[in-house]
């Protein structure tokens, strides 16, 4: 079976279907014209998220027999059109899970303590008491919208912080083993100090959380997005941070990423003034769509594909 690796991934992938079988080819260098080319005869494909696998491509592959996704979300990939010609997808979210969790409780701690802001002005000369006053987790209510892999690691990481966790999907069942109570959004907008997003993007989520949304919340709450970017509408963010419904934002994510995350800006290299708004505000916590990208969990989301694709497929 031929497996074309259109994106860097850690090793062990490539290692453990080669010692099974599999005859492996990097063209992670291989620019969009010239892959059409080459993948004619690939059975399987490993990405990350340099290329649209759109029904135009894909048609390209007429042996494709699956996908390997180095990660959770499988937006860059036509579901739709692989479901109706068998192609099998595989995705890694039990290889990041961890990474997220960790990187959202640190993210949390840093804004509730003002760790961002105490560290640049005491590096300036600067040292501010008071106005560096921090605040605590404990006793507080989270709020967690989605609950599988990343959002369930979250809950279950927070249980030493004597928090309340509330957690909504409609989609999951189990959630006392992860120390989290099932609840409904309206529970959530009733109760919630701290709202965090593990949800994917997909149609029904992009702008989800929207002016409308925000102002259902009951009392002032804190913003965690380790999701996707698209779900949170930038400007109604900004607006709620200005009006103070939003106390403050960790955003691992953001509405302006590119599919290949590294260029934040337009085609002339303008930042968004909705964007300049947000890395304005000290009340808000960002870092470039690294919640899942731990050294560690380089190696486990490869391994975890390289456990799913041989359960499947089996040796060559």
């Amino acid at each position: 079976m031929k497996v074309a690796f259109l994106d860097t991934v850690h090793p062990i992938l490539w290692e453990r279907l080669s010692t099974n079988g599999y005859l492996c080819s990097d063209l992670s260098s291989v620019s969009m014209d010239e892959l059409k080319k080459s993948v004619a005869d690939t059975d399987g494909l490993v990405i990350r998220s340099r290329l649209p696998m759109n029904e135009g491509f894909l048609k390209n592959c007429p042996n494709l027999k699956f996908i390997a996704r180095s990660g959770a979300g499988m937006e860059n990939i036509d579901i739709r059109y692989c479901n109706d010609n068998n192609i099998v997808l595989f995705n890694a979210p039990e290889g990041n899970r961890n990474a997220v969790a960790e990187h959202a409780i640190g993210m949390l701690l840093s804004l509730f303590n003002k760790l961002h802001t105490a560290d640049r002005e005491i590096r300036n000369g600067i040292w501010k008491r008071e106005e560096n006053r921090g605040n605590e987790l404990e006793g507080k209510t989270v709020g967690i919208v989605g609950f599988g892999n990343n959002g369930s690691l979250f809950a279950k990481r927070l249980q030493g912080f004597d928090v309340h966790v509330l957690a909504y999907d409609k989609y999951k069942e189990a959630y006392a083993e992860y120390g989290a109570q099932e609840a409904s959004m309206n529970e959530i907008f009733e109760n919630a100090d701290i709202l965090s997003l593990h949800i994917p993007q997909n149609e029904e989520t992009i702008g989800l959380v929207d002016d409308d949304f925000l102002n259902k919340f009951k009392k002032p709450f804190y913003l965690v997005n380790l999701s996707r970017g698209k779900i949170v509408s930038t400007s109604a963010l900004n607006r709620a941070l200005e009006s103070g419904k939003v106390r403050g934002a960790c955003l691992d994510v953001l509405e302006f990423e590119k599919t290949s995350f590294e260029n934040m800006f337009d085609e002339g290299g303008t930042m968004p003034a909705e964007f300049k708004k947000l890395i304005d505000s000290d009340k808000v916590l960002l870092s470039p769509h690294v919640g899942g990208w731990t050294h560690e969990s380089y190696f486990k989301l490869s391994n975890v594909l390289a456990d799913k694709i041989l359960a499947h497929f089996g040796p060559c």
